[in-house]
This record gives C-alpha cells, structure tokens and sequence, in this order.
C-alpha cells in the first residue's frame, strides 16, 4: 500500500493480469445472453454455497471457534441506539438483495408471464437472508480462531472492511492444517461471487441498451461487440484499481456510492413510482393476473408507506449523522477526497431530477397537464383521458383560430 489517496504508486503486473483474466472469462459466459450465464450460473452460484459449507464445517472444529459464534449470536445491544447501526443495516440489505440496481428486474424480464414472481420474490428473500445468518458462522468461528490464536478478544482482531475477506480470513486459513486446500476453496468462492456480481450487471446493461435501440442491437453479432467494448472500458477503468494506492480509492466508492444514501434515495423514488403513480392496487391486480394469487395486504403497506418512509428517514438521516470516512488503520483522507466521494454519490442521484425535467419540458399541456400526464402509467385510463382532453381542447381552439381568421378574411372582402 502507499501512503495515501493521493500517492497512486505502481501498478502491480500480477493484478492487472488477474483483472483481464476475470474479464475474458466474464465475456465469455456472457457473450450469448442469458442462454450462456444461465447455465454458467447453475456452476457458480451453487459452487459458493460448497465452499460455504465446507469452511463452515472446518471453522466450527477449530480451537476457539465456540468464542466466535458466541460474539455472533450474542451481540452487544447497546449498539442499537446508535443511529449508524441501523444505517448500515438498512444500506446492506438493499446492497444485499439487489435493489434499486436494475438486475433483478431484467433478469426478471426474461420469465414467462404466467411465471410465479410472487413466490420467487419470497424465495429471494429466504435464501439472501439465510445465506448471510449461516455466512456469519463461517467467518466468526474463524475469528473466534484467530483470537484464541492472537490471544485477543473477537472484536479487537479485525475490523469491517475488505481486510477482513482479503487480509484476515486468508491469514485465518494460514493458520489452519492443509492450509494451501482451503485458501484454494476459499479463494474460488470469492472468484465465483464476483463473477455471479458480473454477470448480473453486464446484462443489465446490454439488455438496456439493445432494449432501446433494438433496430440497430438486434442484428446479428451487435451484441457480442457491444459487450467487447463494455468489458474493454470496464477494464481499462479499473486499472486504476491495480495500483499501490487502489485500497484508498475502492474504500471511497465503497463509502459513498454503494452504501450509502444513493441506494436509499433511488429505493425511495422507484417505492413512490410502484406504490403511487403505478399504483400499489393496480399491482396487485397484474401479479393476481400473472400468478392467480393476490399479494397480502402487507405488501401493498409496504408500497405505499412502510417502505418509503423507512428510506426517507433513512436518506435523512445519512446527512444528520455524517460521519467522514477513515480507513481501517486510522488513516485520514484529504478534504478534496471527500468532496471527491459526495460527487461519485451524486452520480447516482442527479439523474433522477434531470430526467424528470427533461420529461416535463418535452411533453405538450399546461404544468399541472404534463405532470398528470406524467404521474400515470401509459396505459392508463385516466392518463388516456387526460391525453384526449387535451387533444380536444387542442382541436377546439384550431377550430376557433380557422373561424376567427375566416371571418377577418370575409370582412377585408
């Protein structure tokens, strides 16, 4: 590492080779669209949870592991009247289940209609969050380990962040006999993980884009060169990662892009678009439609107010509680770091704004015309009705301006 954000340093040769081995391979489990990844991801996603198992297992039988699985069941609760704790939690569920990033609604597009979204979406649920509790096990019994090893308690061995998955949990299984068999396991979990992240986030892309522009995208091969020259960019944009003083930078992004009030602030407008302007019992009735079975009464309260408020108060309080960041070993960041950090932040946010005025600058009637045009679905009846007044009203006074210019025209006669 250097010393800092702003020393860059060398670029490390074996990363940069790693990194363009993982996007060549992403590539081409991708290249074909979901008929490729899904049948990669029936490898890489079901492969994790045997690593997950095994270390699990291994982790449970080694010394000490009893004092890290009690520091996991038992946590000090004290901590949850501190407002960045539920912050936190908050933030990496949405992280967690993929909300708000676009590729659980592509990858759903790809379903049938008649498929059964609404069991899959509980199953979501079920398996994100059962998969974290039984994850804890495997990591806390390794630090329980680790501290007996260290003869510290749990919490002072290592603190969150990417030291713990690039920099604790490896010197973990250094630690353990046959260490060179489960750094192997543990290593390739972590390569089909991310691989899993990039699948997901590279069709979301692609099927955006040939979505919009499916005259020129839909042609034979468009796609797979449109996908060269994504991965291409990506990789050329995280060289930077490769670097002595990449750690710096990824923490930044990490802090203030991905977690952080962004991801709260986009779930809040998509819960005020589905709950509100689609309306929450219009979608009830698509999903009784598509499934024969009619969502709870829960789900619409969550739509329209349990939701929404949870993210506003949320997004909120991301501000009233600000707290700057500071790496894992103390270091500070420059102020210009900071402001570096908010702007990556607002990347995410100003589009929102921008798009809804370009929106309402594009569309014809009068402000509270264009934005009742606006509020409803397409479809609508009501936005209909409101699109053939306005034509009406459109038609009436051309029929009035060709009657007035008429009658100057018989009058100068």
């Amino acid at each position: 590492m250097s010393e800092g954000i702003e020393v860059i340093g060398a670029i490390q040769w074996k990363l940069l080779l790693c990194q363009l081995a993982c996007w060549v391979a992403c590539y081409f489990c991708v290249w074909k669209g979901v008929r490729s990844a899904g049948k990669v991801v029936y490898f890489t996603a079901l492969f994790p949870y045997l690593m997950l198992a095994i270390l699990m297992v291994r982790g449970l039988t080694l010394p000490g592991a009893w004092q890290g699985v009690v520091y996991y069941l038992y946590p000090d609760l004290s901590h949850l009247t501190e407002l960045q704790v539920w912050m936190e939690a908050c933030t990496q569920v949405m992280f967690s289940y993929g909300i708000v990033a676009g590729t659980t609604i592509t990858l759903g597009s790809y379903n049938k209609v008649k498929n059964n979204c609404y069991k899959d979406s509980l199953w979501l649920c079920v398996l994100n969050s059962c998969t974290s509790f039984v994850a804890g096990f495997a990591v806390f019994s390794v630090l329980g380990f680790m501290a007996e090893k260290q003869g510290l308690p749990v919490d002072m061995v290592v603190k969150s962040g990417p030291g713990l998955a690039f920099i604790a949990f490896p010197q973990a299984v250094a630690m353990m006999p046959l260490p060179q068999l489960w750094a192997v396991c543990f290593f390739i979990m972590l390569i089909m993980l991310g691989l899993d992240t990039l699948f997901a986030g590279l069709d979301n892309i692609s099927s955006s884009v040939i979505d919009m522009f499916p005259a020129q995208m839909r042609r034979p091969w468009r796609r797979e060169i449109f996908l060269i020259f994504l991965c291409s960019v990506f990789f050329l944009i995280q060289i930077i990662f490769t670097t002595q003083g990449a750690v710096y930078l990824f923490q930044l992004i990490d802090y203030y892009a991905v977690n952080g009030a962004g991801i709260l602030f986009l779930c809040l407008i998509q819960c005020v678009a589905v709950g509100w302007a689609f309306g929450a019992e219009r979608l009830c009735g698509v999903v009784e439609d598509m499934t024969g079975q009619r969502p709870f009464v829960l789900f619409k309260l969550c739509w329209r107010y349990i939701t929404p408020l949870i993210c506003m108060a949320g997004f909120i309080c991301s501000f009233l509680d600000y707290q700057p960041l500071i790496s894992s070993h103390g270091y500070v960041y420059p102020d210009w770091a900071y402001s570096l950090g908010w702007a990556i932040s607002s990347i995410i946010v100003v589009p929102v704004p921008i798009w809804a005025l370009v929106k309402i600058c594009t569309i014809n009637g009068t402000f509270k015309e264009r934005l009742l045009v606006l509020w409803h679905p397409a479809c609508d009846p009501a936005n209909s009705k409101i699109n053939k007044e306005h034509l009406l009203n459109e038609t009436e006074m051309r029929t009035t301006s060709v009657a007035f210019h008429d009658t100057n025209d018989d009058e100068n006669v």
